[in-house]
């Protein structure tokens, strides 16, 4: 659900505006049996290319929908998909009922993951350097994994567990975790998809498909010696958030896993998995990145709303 306030007018405006245009509420209503790009939109509407990409950008800048480019036949394309199922609009100063809502965050560094299954092309590195031999499975047991910065695999998985600090008796409203991350080939691709897959308390998410392993530009954290090589450089910054409707990646409908099936407060900890699976179409392996390397100074972030 959209929550919108007088408090925020600007916020307000933007959606009033993008809902007023019919052509724009015939875009969400098409969004509404499922993703369209911008060429399939223009022919259901039978108006040109550029006025469809104009009224995108007004229904993107309100929020009312998401875009996001993916490899198409000839070069990218731009995919819609429509954000909110309900709006809900406060005209007065009440305090929003998502207010008495409490969080939960943890950052859990990469190297921190308690199993994992890992195949050449392989290996982790930090700042200083290669933390162990490329391609060699065993050193992942390496006490040193903990200073990892960057750890990748062909296929496999990594696990890690985050303590929870919750009461028992509440009641939790969302999960979402967010880290950088990309497929990975030898060197770089970045035509190289991969199938993501996460796992929460052993229930599968969802899976997201990365177009590829980016290695064109030095990643904005990266040491110098990484810079120049031509290894894998920077990631995507991905967020699954798991609701009590659905699970979502980036704010895209991934499945219908509900918070509820998670049974995160059945136990004092949280098992969170990430990989490729063995039937996956694009076993392209993974990239994870940690806050001194890529582009985004983060770790593997969690955050529980709960009440």
């Amino acid at each position: 659900m959209l929550e919108l306030s007088i408090k925020k007018p600007e916020n307000l405006r933007k959606v009033a505006h993008a809902l007023s245009s019919k052509v724009r509420l015939q875009i969400i209503d098409y969004l509404n049996k499922g993703n369209m790009n911008i060429h399939q939109l223009a022919e259901s509407l039978d108006i040109p290319v550029s006025t469809t990409a104009s009224h995108i950008k007004v229904l993107e800048e309100s929020g009312l929908i998401l875009t996001e480019l993916r490899p198409g036949s000839r070069g990218a394309m731009k995919v819609c998909t429509r954000n909110f199922d309900d709006i809900h609009i406060q005209l007065n100063s009440k305090k929003s009922y998502t207010a008495d809502y409490k969080v939960f965050e943890l950052d859990m560094p990469i190297g921190q993951y308690v199993d994992f299954e890992v195949a050449p092309t392989c290996g982790m590195a930090n700042h200083d350097g290669f933390l162990i031999p490329e391609d060699e499975p065993v050193h992942f047991y390496s006490p040193d994994r903990s200073k990892a910065q960057l750890i990748w695999t062909r296929k496999g998985y990594f696990e890690y567990k985050f303590p929870l600090v919750i009461p028992p008796d509440s009641t939790v409203k969302s999960v979402q975790l967010s880290m950088e991350i990309c497929s990975e080939a030898p060197n770089h691709d970045h035509n190289w998809p991969s199938d993501i897959t996460v796992w929460i308390n052993g229930v599968d998410i969802g899976t997201w498909t990365s177009p590829g392993d980016y290695g064109d530009r030095p990643g904005k954290l990266n040491p110098e010696y990484w810079a120049e090589s031509t290894s894998t450089q920077y990631g995507s910054l991905k967020t699954w958030k798991i609701a009590s409707e659905k699970s979502m990646i980036d704010d895209f409908h991934l499945s219908d896993v509900t918070v509820d099936d998670l049974g995160i407060l059945d136990q004092n900890f949280m098992s969170f998995k990430i990989g490729i699976k063995d039937e996956a179409i694009h076993k392209g392996g993974i990239n994870l990145f940690g806050r001194e390397f890529g582009d985004h100074p983060q770790d593997i972030k969690l955050k529980i709303e709960f009440l």
